[in-house]
């Protein structure tokens, strides 16, 4: 008899990333595709094609699969880009380019949103999948029973052959209240016709069996359940294993992203924090402006890496900077106006560059401490990914600020979470 596997996809800005795990989740395959960068249109648009990531799905998969001979696939998961969606036919057919999670044109459906919404929705603001589906509805004037469906919900559909079928955490955006697990009447309210929002479903709940035609195309087996997905960030928290309250989760890429396990969840859109729904517990995290892009704004990966050799975490540099890329900050203050604070700059550059990342540090710091002040616990730990959890030297200068254990997470793909839900789905069944 064959042995079981499970596949996780994670469909991100660069490329479409492949993980098998056994059944007791360890990770015996992997199989990565690039994408084509997004479309940058005029006055902030950000779309992509989205049979691009079909064109990179069926190709990871063929590659994967040549790589699990002798095993079956058990269930597949999907993760996406949070935020990026499309409209598209009740038969799954995109009506146009999906709106890309960092699309900005929607200012003035954004506008009509607030004007609904409560004040502490996810779905308020012009990056929001509401936001993108009103933007959409009047720019490609759709025809009855379209379908408003996220990355990861198309995927999904492609794979399964049923559309229209979607998760708490991608859904969080477009308005759907997890903790109801209904739509809230104030959206029912607002007038979405032609467009339907699709069935909610808890990651991981089995949507159909792969498509007979699908599973030929990719070598798969037909027999495989395909599961619904999650976001990105969700399914990289997952692959991590933090699931008990007080564990967090720090994000160290081009961006800084603090998260936290919660029992209850905090909602202040007006510092970008939000909650996504973990099972019975709560995501809660925000996101700051600074991080790793501000280090490449001075130094080379090389210098970097060079640097860090240098590193004195227990020796403070006595320099107060707050990095950023440029003007404007979101979490843990919310100042669109805010300076970045780089001076004054020492002539030794060992000494900046530990100066950029105490900074950075404080901020992180600063970061947890927003969450609990919300209403998040405190984090009792802390597990770092992304490039800057390599970087040993500033894990110790970071568990000098924070005051917890810093650890780099073993697991840090998403597409690795994605297939721990998929796992854990099909366990359940």
């Amino acid at each position: 008899m064959p042995t079981h596997c499970f596949v996780g996809l994670d469909l991100g800005t660069s490329g479409c990333r492949a993980v098998a795990v056994d059944d007791s989740g360890q990770p015996i395959a992997q199989a990565h595709q690039p994408l084509p960068p997004p479309t940058h249109t005029s006055e902030d648009g950000v779309e992509q094609s989205p049979e691009l990531w079909w064109d990179a799905v069926v190709r990871v998969l063929r590659d994967l699969g040549d790589r699990l001979r002798g095993r079956r696939v058990a269930a597949i998961g999907v993760d996406g880009t949070s935020g990026t969606l499309l409209l598209c036919s009740a038969e799954g057919t995109p009506l146009g380019p999906a709106l890309m999670y960092n699309d900005n044109r929607s200012a003035a459906q954004a506008a009509r949103i607030g004007s609904a919404a409560p004040a502490e929705s996810p779905a308020r603001g012009a990056s929001s999948g509401l936001a993108k589906l009103l933007f959409l509805r009047e720019r490609l004037d759709p025809p009855p029973e379209t379908l408003a469906l996220h990355q990861a919900d198309w995927i999904i559909g492609r794979l399964s052959g049923r559309f229209g079928v979607s998760d708490w955490n991608n859904c969080l955006k477009l308005g759907y209240d997890p903790q109801a697990e209904s739509w809230p009447a104030w959206l029912l309210r607002m007038d979405l016709t032609p467009v339907a929002l699709p069935r909610v479903v808890a990651p991981g709940t089995p949507v159909g069996s792969l498509d007979p035609g699908v599973a030929a195309l990719t070598g798969l087996g037909p027999d495989a359940l395909v599961m619904a997905g999650t976001t990105d960030s969700t399914a990289a928290v997952i692959a991590v294993g933090t699931t008990e309250e007080g564990d967090g989760v720090t994000s160290l890429g081009s961006t800084l992203v603090v998260k936290v396990v919660g029992k209850t969840p905090v909602w202040a859109p007006a510092y970008g924090v939000y909650s996504h729904r973990l099972g019975d517990l709560w995501l809660i995290g925000g996101a700051s402006n600074s991080g790793g892009a501000v280090l490449r704004q001075y130094f080379s990966d090389r210098e970097i890496r060079q640097l860090t050799d240098t590193l004195r975490p227990e020796e403070p540099t006595g320099l107060d900077y707050y990095p950023l890329p440029g003007r404007g900050e979101r979490f843990p203050v919310n100042d669109p106006g805010l300076a970045p604070r780089l001076e004054p700059r020492p002539k030794d550059d060992r000494r900046f560059f530990q100066g950029l990342l105490e900074g950075i540090a404080r901020i992180e710091a600063a970061g947890y401490r927003r969450l609990e002040a919300l209403g998040a616990p405190p984090p009792r730990a802390v597990a770092t990914i992304g490039g800057g959890a390599k970087n040993a030297g500033w894990t110790r200068l970071r568990e000098r600020i924070l005051g917890v254990p810093v650890l780099q997470a073993a697991a840090q793909e998403a597409a690795s979470g994605a297939a721990l839900l998929a796992l854990r789905g099909y366990m359940a069944i």
